[in-house]
């Protein structure tokens, strides 16, 4: 049972370790001096101007939303393919008719202008 699981924990390894092996070997191989225009704010090729707090705009947020609803419904095709062979010709049409219904989705959205920025 847990040879399964195994090469999905050694993925995890994997990426946990190409995360965080260079951070640690920056920190401490890394010379570190501090100088006030290098801890300045800097944003776009010029100083930073007006307040971190100010409202974002709620397209943003929609489009952020949209992004992730799309993202985890993609995510949905990597289990499928693993067991494409076991699950025949039902488990293929079933997930044509999910992408049906994402594609249809994701037309109606662009459709209406969710994904327009202004």
């Amino acid at each position: 049972m847990l040879d399964n699981y195994f090469p999905v924990l050694l993925f995890a390894l994997v990426g946990l370790a190409v995360g965080v092996v260079p951070m640690l070997a920056g920190g401490l191989l890394a010379p570190h001096r501090p100088d006030s225009e290098k801890l300045s704010a800097y944003e776009c090729g010029f100083d930073a101007f007006g307040d971190a707090r100010m409202k974002f705009d709620v397209r943003y947020y929609l489009v952020a939303i949209l992004f992730i609803l799309f993202d985890l419904e993609i995510a949905f095709l990597f289990p499928w393919a693993v067991v494409l062979k076991e699950i025949g010709f039902f488990g293929y049409f079933a997930m044509v008719v999910f992408l049906g219904i994402l594609v249809v989705g994701f037309v109606y959205e662009w459709m209406k202008g969710a994904l327009e920025w202004e």
